[in-house]
């Protein structure tokens, strides 16, 4: 599966973004979807996971409440909403994918397969 995400920007303190990820292929259905981003001189961290049906979703303690992901599976797309964005949220974010044919790889949803290219967020204080 090919990733590509899009909806990166610069946005002030308190604002709002919305990040898209369109996968390529008819199996979208069957990959767990993720969001993970890296900050300057930091490692790359996990932010969210959605399940192969929409219905689970799991996020990192730094962005609940904040953040939602979505995911509408007639249009192999993947959405991350971003609310009251902080400077600290500033990152390079990441769509992912780990594949779940039988849909038992929930508790391997922090871990991908595939990796598309990286939206650059900029929080301004």
């Amino acid at each position: 599966v090919q990733l590509q995400a899009s909806g990166g920007g610069l946005v002030q303190a308190g604002g709002s973004l919305r990040l898209s990820c369109l996968a390529s292929g008819r199996t979208f259905s069957t990959y767990i979807m993720g969001w993970f981003r890296q900050a300057p001189g930091k490692e790359r961290e996990f932010v969210a996971a959605i399940n192969r049906s929409g219905n689970m979703a799991d996020y990192a303690d730094s962005v609940k409440g904040r953040f939602t992901i979505s995911r509408d599976n007639a249009k192999n797309s993947v959405y991350l909403q971003m609310n009251s964005l902080q400077p600290e949220d500033t990152a390079v974010y990441y769509c992912a994918a780990r594949a779940d044919p039988f849909g038992n790889n929930w508790y391997n949803r922090r871990r991908m397969d595939y990796w598309g290219k990286g939206t650059q967020v900029t929080v301004s204080s």
